[in-house]
């Protein structure tokens, strides 16, 4: 028997209405999601600011939700599952399976089950049979492919903010080796920068809303502005250990570092024995079409320091900061360290996916990808001139630059099945897996556009979710 609307409070004839409409709206304050999020909140620190899906399921490009919502992911775990959701491959690692592997998907605990029969964790005391593996191939494929030729050994972690951590100790180390004075050991960074939450991570990240509730800040950090060839004499010193940089910055709104800027930083750093250090966190392992995003560059341009996290354990924790033979040298034992960085476990799985993320064929098809994705961001760009300004970045890291915040379109699209991010002012991002099919980027750009058009439109059918991003910009 239908419900004679007439009679209900018009805020809920509207949700009726509009969760009718939709395939996939947000859940309701009365749902079952809503609950299991009410009933664990008060136990998590509000570290973030989360949209209301619960999210329980990923296959390839989809994930699904509690209550069997199917979203479209171009964020890949914010460029993290490069190879999409539960890769078969990396489920079957995990399994110690031999054999055929189904294409389905095991309890976390059944996982980790059968891999405990065989060696998660005996700490570094000891050698285990990946760590050095995973340290050669990463060495040689960046040499095959081109980027940091004078790549010769990895220090292995479990995050991006660790690899950056020891990326910045290793630049001190070398600093106070190169000047016995010990006046050597101030570092560089850039404004729109992120390179990470911990402390020294944290002081190479200028931004004040985040800087300020932990200040102060480790000292011997200075800032410049990205892109900026004509400051970097004054800003890279001799007073400078390091200079960090990404080739392109993700969280600070898809900005891409201009090749003559690298190398002017590589040329400067020369000058006064700093350590060059590449932030390829987010952008690199194949993300831009090459392993590394400088891997375009010529070998003058190269870092002394590269760090890789993210897509490295495309959704299990793992970190690494490579580092040339000048800079291994410096280190000895007892200067650095992990607990849980370089266990058997992880770097097994990040074995078989950097063999798989440095795959030729695949890295081809990076590139004709981002084409598709451009084709339809300049449409949508001709359709809404008023909103969309600027089409940036290089292959599957990409950015819109809008005149408003985004953060309605945000929620548009979720609720019509399409999972985006926003990184810097007013930037919509799109990270999607690497293995993301042409019919699957057709699909989101029509949701995307649906999205554009409802939040222009009509702006009061969306709610809005803030922080849909890892560090949001100033004010927010």
């Amino acid at each position: 028997m239908a419900v004679p609307t007439a009679s209900l409070p018009e805020n809920v004839v509207h949700d009726i209405s509009r969760e009718a409409s939709l395939p996939a709206p947000d859940p309701p304050a009365d749902s079952s999601t809503a609950a299991l999020v009410n009933g664990y909140s008060p136990y998590m620190v509000a570290t973030y600011v989360r949209p209301p899906p619960v999210m329980v399921r990923g296959e390839g490009c989809y994930l699904w939700d509690i209550e069997n919502r199917k979203y479209l992911d171009f964020t890949a775990g914010i460029a993290v599952n490069a190879l999409g959701h539960c890769d078969p491959e990396m489920a079957k690692l995990l399994s110690q399976q031999v054999g055929s592997f189904p294409r389905t998907i095991m309890s976390v605990m059944e996982t980790y089950t059968q891999q405990a029969r065989t060696l998660v964790h005996a700490s570094n005391l000891y050698h285990n049979a990946w760590t050095g593996e995973l340290s050669k191939l990463i060495v040689t494929k960046t040499r095959e492919s081109g980027g940091m030729q004078s790549a010769s050994k990895v220090f292995v972690c479990n995050s991006g903010s660790e690899a950056n951590e020891a990326a910045i100790k290793f630049a001190r180390k070398v600093g106070k080796i190169r000047d016995l004075s010990g006046n050597k050991v101030e570092l560089v960074s850039f404004h729109n920068s992120f390179h990470g939450r911990t402390l020294g991570s944290l002081s190479a990240t200028p931004n004040a809303k985040y800087q300020k509730p932990f200040a102060p800040m480790l000292p011997g950090f200075k800032y410049g502005t990205y892109n900026d060839e004509g400051a970097i004499k004054d800003l890279v010193t001799d007073k400078t250990c390091g200079v960090i940089v990404e080739p392109i910055q993700g969280e600070g709104g898809v900005h891409v570092a201009k090749a003559s800027f690298l190398q002017a930083l590589r040329d400067r750093c020369n000058e006064v024995g700093a350590v060059l250090i590449y932030d390829e966190i987010q952008c690199g392992l194949s993300r831009t079409g090459t392993l590394w995003a400088h891997g375009s560059l010529p070998a003058s341009a190269h870092p002394d320091i590269l760090t890789t996290a993210k897509a490295l354990g495309n959704g299990f924790p793992i970190g690494a900061t490579m580092v040339t033979e000048e800079v291994a040298k410096c280190i000895v034992t007892g200067d650095h360290g992990t607990t849980f960085g370089g266990n058997p476990l992880a770097c097994r799985l990040a074995h078989y996916i950097v063999s798989r993320l440095s795959e030729p064929e695949l890295q081809r098809e990076v590139l004709e990808k981002e084409k598709i994705f451009r084709k339809g961001f300049e449409r949508l760009r001709v359709l809404y001139s008023d909103l969309i300004t600027e089409v940036r970045g290089h292959g599957l890291i990409l950015g819109l630059q809008l005149t408003q915040d985004p953060t309605l379109i945000v929620t548009a699209a979720r609720e019509r099945g399409l999972l985006i991010i926003t990184a810097g002012t007013n930037t919509l991002r799109f990270v999607p897996p690497l293995i993301i099919s042409k019919d699957e980027i057709e699909e989101g750009l029509s949701i995307l556009e649906e999205a554009l058009k409802v939040a222009q439109i009509r702006p009061h059918d969306t709610t809005g979710t803030k922080g849909q991003q890892e560090m949001a910009p100033p004010g927010r």
